[in-house]
C-alpha cells in the first residue's frame, strides 16, 4: 500500500484550520450523547468500530452500533485518524438515534497538527466532538495531583496554546487526556467529561463504547436486561 505522508500531512494542516474551538450559541443541552471506540482484529486487517448512544442526563444506553470492515490504512503514528474514521463513519451511518455530542476514544486537538481522530471525525460528521484519550500523544503539562478530578492544562508550548486538559478521573488511575474535537471549547470539553463520569476511569459514553467493541460484562449485562424487558 503506497501512502503519501506529505500529502496527508498537508491535508491534516488544512483540516485543522477548519476546526471550531468554541461553544456555538445554538448548542443546547443534548438529549443524546454518544461514545466511540475502535479496535482491530485479525492482525490489524479488520477494523472494529463501536458507537454507543446514551440518554442524558441519566446516562443509560439506548442504542448502539458495531461495524467490522477491512482495514484500509496502515498503522502510522500521527495519522491514526485515517486508519479509524472509515469504520466510525460507517457505524455512524447505521445509528438510528444520532447523538448531539460525541465522545471519541482518542485525541482531538492534542495532536502535533491539531487533528486527532475526534477532530477529524467531528469535521466529517459536522457535530460537536470531544477527544478522550488514555495516553498522551502531544503536549506538556505540570505534575498532576493525585486527588480525583484534578486537572491541569495540556499545552503546546511552541505555539503558546492550550490543546486540552489532563484529568485524574479516578484515584490511583492513570490520567485521561481530554481535548476539544470540533465545535466545542477546551473548557466545555473538560466539563462534559466531568459531568459524564460515574466513578470509573472512563466517562460513560466511551466506557459503554469500549464494552460494546470488546463484548465486556457491562455490555453483556445490558443485553441481558433488554432480553428480560
Amino acid at each position: 500500500m503506497s501512502i503519501d505522508l506529505v500529502q496527508l500531512k498537508q491535508q491534516q494542516v488544512e483540516y485543522a484550520k477548519r476546526i471550531i474551538l468554541r461553544d456555538e450559541f445554538n448548542f443546547t443541552i443534548p438529549k443524546l450523547i454518544g461514545g466511540t471506540d475502535v479496535g482491530f482484529e485479525d492482525g490489524g486487517r479488520v477494523t472494529r468500530a463501536a458507537i454507543a448512544v446514551l440518554s442524558y442526563p441519566n446516562l443509560e444506553l439506548l442504542d448502539y452500533q458495531l461495524v467490522k470492515m477491512p482495514t484500509t490504512f496502515p498503522y502510522i503514528p500521527g495519522y491514526l485518524s485515517f486508519r479509524e474514521y472509515p469504520a466510525l463513519v460507517a457505524a455512524w451511518q447505521k445509528i438510528t438515534h444520532k447523538p448531539e455530542l460525541l465522545f471519541v476514544d482518542g485525541q482531538g486537538t492534542a495532536h502535533p497538527r491539531g487533528l486527532g481522530i475526534a477532530s477529524h471525525l467531528g469535521l466529517l460528521l459536522d457535530i460537536p466532538t470531544i477527544g478522550v484519550a488514555k495516553k498522551r500523544l502531544y503536549g506538556q503539562y505540570q505534575p498532576l495531583a493525585e486527588l480525583p478530578l484534578s486537572s491541569e492544562p495540556l499545552l503546546n508550548k511552541a505555539a503558546k496554546t492550550q490543546i486540552g486538559y489532563v484529568l485524574r478521573s479516578k484515584a490511583k488511575c492513570n490520567p485521561l487526556f481530554v481535548s476539544a474535537g470540533h465545535r466545542i471549547s477546551q473548557l466545555s470539553a473538560l466539563n462534559w467529561v466531568l459531568t459524564c463520569l460515574k466513578g470509573y476511569r472512563l466517562p460513560e459514553p466511551t466506557r459503554f463504547a469500549d464494552a460494546i467493541a470488546s463484548n465486556k460484562p457491562l455490555f453483556k449485562k445490558w443485553l441481558t436486561s433488554k432480553d428480560k424487558s
